[in-house]
């Protein structure tokens, strides 16, 4: 008769290894060399894998049978079992505690999705956030009992699930939950079924989660198999007080977190102008796209805890350099290779695009883009969110938080000094969160910028910067507040070269940067400014001294000298809307003489046409002219730029800059401005036709005018509305002079409720058409 053998487990349950089984008495004669060394190399690796899982996995991580340890040994027949662990059908495998199916309860319209707000992820895997209690059911193969039995939870995220790192969690089961901490109870029993309440630390990692339920009875344990349809997906959770991104408005969590609709704003500050964005953060595949973004980033799961570090590293993986991130940006007008970037209306199509093709960067974007898809992601995540858009937004490249003008002897610009330049208008994003790693009142909105400009300890990111801190210069806190600061509040400075090669600052503009900063309103499709929240007023103390305070800690902290005095100013005005496409455009330049005497002056202009971002193109024309202003006499002075002059050298956003320059002769005061304007391109013009009820056909009719004396070619219609119908093109053809066409789309709604179809223009000849109409549908 074989000797029996037994656990340590069965029998004392503790020990340094637990589930390694030791054999008292003889070996039997017949047994075959190899087999008790088997078992026990088998025992350690079990022991192995559960201490250090990275350094013995499992042969298939993913997907595990019911693994059983620790039983009572059967006697062996005939080689039967082998003294290999039990996987199942002997007579004592049945007595183990099993777990026959888990419910995590993951209906879109259950308990726990409408009680943790992910009820509108079109999806149907299980999403929570943390900091919040869920249910579940477990099923087990008998009636679980709280005397003799056990059972705990284990979560896994990453690639290297450690507990000490927080990604390797195990959830005991205890008599009442307590906030702050992994547990679970019991609430309910049904015989074999159980009911658990989880609860989970509003410091937990976010990201997907794999789930298993190990047990332990007086037989043995026993881990229930992984089964990826149960995996668990962790969210930042704004509804929750204790999370770092808990915001305390409803209002403003169901716009900055739930609105999967924004508006995103460009042009220049006297001539704004709208597109509206598809965020779609709900649509299916988009979580897990947000996920594949934070994995493709590279960095542990450890850091995924702190909003501080998730931001930044969204913020550097929405653009491509350095870590072949979501978008590839383009801002050379050429986009043969790919999508221009004014076609794209909604952030679904670039993430999906990305996650199909495995991390391969979207080509192309800029920065309305940018902005665009980092909403997305982070209000998928469960960060509250907005897209931002400030005009005149300087570029600060040598760290002086001023933005230099360089000029020769003649006053003509000295083109390979001036490598600061000033934005028509740049977008980036504001996200919500507290910052513990700040002195008190810097949390709340930062300031965070995902289009490639300058690096951020080595990657192209940037922030999150403390609104707080960059409106009171405060530029030395953590993250990039010195170059937010610059893009919206420095001074525009205008430098001389002498004759012995130095430079004399001759003029200054302290009132340029950062004007009507802008973001949809909450609750509506309002335009609201929020250039307090950025900078005290222009010209108060406050803004001045920290302006001030910021410039102390720039490289140029010594070109601050007291104004000279001026009694001659010079401004450019534009009546109404400004220019159209395809016309003249008309500027009024008005000289005031605020002296009792009379002023001699020569003024220069050049027109220029520029990208957005304030780089360079093309010289239009230059002009010059003299000028005498007599005692407190105000001269209007009318300027036009007829279209065949600008026409052959338009760039995307069609974007034009005057700058004037010039010195009175009696006091040798210098006259410096820039001027810039856009030209206004048309709406596309949508109407549907017919009623719009869910699952039944409807079309819309899109129409459009060609502004220009050309034909446009090879025109391509991008349609997409949330619940109407997937994004597409359409390849249109040509498009004649001044000539009017309109096109038929038939859709199919598949949600009910109020929704947008938005609608783009693109061809080489003219970008930045687009439009939107409002359908509610019928259930």
């Amino acid at each position: 008769m074989p000797v029996e053998t037994r656990s340590i487990r069965d029998r004392f349950a503790v020990g340094r290894f637990p589930s390694v089984t030791l054999e008292f008495g003889e070996e039997e004669e017949n047994q075959e060399p190899g087999e008790d060394d088997a078992e026990e190399e088998n025992a350690c690796r079990r022991w192995l894998r559960k201490v250090c899982p990275c350094c013995c996995p499992k042969p298939n991580d993913d997907v595990t049978d019911t693994l059983v340890t620790g039983t009572d040994e059967p006697e062996k027949e005939d080689g039967i079992n082998g003294g290999k662990p039990v996987t199942g059908g002997s007579e004592l495998d049945e007595l183990l505690l099993k777990v026959q199916s888990i419910d995590l309860m993951k209906s879109k319209s259950g308990e726990n999705r409408t009680e943790h707000h992910t009820n509108l992820y079109q999806s149907d895997d299980f999403i929570i956030r943390r900091g919040q209690t869920f249910l579940m059911w477990i099923t087990l193969s008998r009636p679980f009992s709280r005397d003799t039995d056990k059972l705990h939870l284990e979560l896994k995220t990453g690639p290297l699930p450690t507990v000490s790192k927080g990604t390797h969690v195990i959830i005991p089961l205890v008599e009442e939950v307590k906030d702050g901490r992994w547990e679970a109870a019991v609430v309910r029993q049904d015989d074999k079924k159980m009911m658990l309440s989880v609860n989970s630390p509003p410091t937990a990692v976010i990201g997907r989660y794999q789930l298993t339920v190990e047990t332990t009875c007086a037989n043995g344990q026993a881990v229930s198999t992984h089964d990826p349809a149960n995996d668990i997906y962790m969210l930042f959770n704004p509804w929750c007080e204790d999370d770092t991104v808990f915001l305390h408005s409803e209002d403003e969590r169901q716009e900055y977190v739930l609105n999967d609709i924004g508006r995103i704003y460009y042009g220049t500050y006297n001539q704004i102008g709208v597109r509206t964005w598809n965020h779609g953060q709900f649509d299916d595949g988009i979580l897990a796209a947000c996920v594949f973004v934070l994995e493709k980033s590279g960095t542990p799961p450890s850091g995924w805890g702190d909003p501080i570090n998730v931001v930044r590293i969204i913020s550097a993986m929405i653009n491509s350099p350095g870590d072949s991130g979501v978008v590839e940006g383009n801002w050379s007008g050429d986009y043969s290779a790919g999508t221009s970037p004014t076609v794209w209306s909604g952030s679904v199509e670039i993430l999906k695009e990305y996650i199909k093709n495995n991390g391969i960067p979207v080509k192309y974007g800029q920065c309305w883009v940018f902005a665009g898809v980092f909403t997305t992601v982070l209000r998928c995540l469960g960060v509250p969110c907005r897209t931002v858009t400030n005009f005149s937004s300087a570029h600060d490249t040598d760290v002086s938080l001023t933005t230099d003008v360089y000029l020769d002897e003649n006053l003509e610009p000295i083109d390979h000094l001036n490598a600061d330049s000033i934005w028509n208008f740049h977008v980036w994003n504001d996200c919500w969160m507290a910052r513990p790693d700040l002195p008190p009142g810097n949390g709340g909105w930062q300031a965070v910028d995902s289009t490639p400009q300058e690096t951020s300890q080595g990657s192209y990111c940037c922030g999150p910067a403390s609104l707080a801190a960059v409106r009171s210069g405060q530029v030395f806190l953590q993250h990039d507040c010195s170059f937010v600061f610059a893009e919206v509040n420095s001074d525009k400075i205008y430098w001389q070269r002498n004759i012995d090669g130095t430079f004399s600052q001759i003029y200054s503009e302290k009132k340029l940067m950062g004007r009507l900063i802008s973001t949809k309103a909450v609750g509506t499709d309002e335009r609201i400014d929020i250039t307090d929240l950025y900078k005290h007023p222009e010209g108060s103390v406050q803004e001045r001294i920290a302006v001030e305070t910021a410039c102390s800690y720039g490289s140029k902290a010594e070109a601050y000298s007291s104004p000279t005095a001026e009694d001659v100013s010079v401004e450019v005005t534009m009546d109404g809307e400004g220019p159209k496409m395809g016309s003249d455009a008309e500027l009024t330049i008005t000289l005031q003489n605020d002296s009792s005497e009379q002023r001699k002056l020569l003024l220069h202009s050049q027109v220029d046409v520029i990208y957005y971002t304030g780089v360079h193109k093309a010289t239009v024309r230059k002009d010059k002219m003299e000028l005498d202003l007599q005692p407190n006499e105000v001269n209007f002075l009318d300027w036009s730029l007829e279209y065949k002059d600008y026409k052959d050298q338009l760039v995307d956003q069609a974007a034009l800059m005057l700058t004037l320059s010039g010195r009175v002769k009696e006091t040798q005061q210098v006259l410096a401005t820039q001027f810039i304007f856009r030209l206004r391109t048309p709406d596309l013009i949508i109407k549907p036709i017919g009623k719009a009820v869910v699952g039944k056909k409807m079309a819309v009719e899109i129409s459009f005018t060609n502004p220009l004396a050309q034909v446009l070619k090879a025109v391509i219609f991008h349609v997409e509305g949330l619940g109407l119908l997937t994004a597409h093109k359409i390849h249109y053809g040509d498009i004649g002079s001044h000539a009017s066409v309109s096109l038929t789309e038939h859709l199919v709604p598949s949600l009910p409720g109020p929704r947008k179809l938005l609608a783009s223009l693109d061809c080489k000849q003219l970008t930045q058409v687009h439009g939107v109409t409002d359908i509610t549908v019928e259930e």
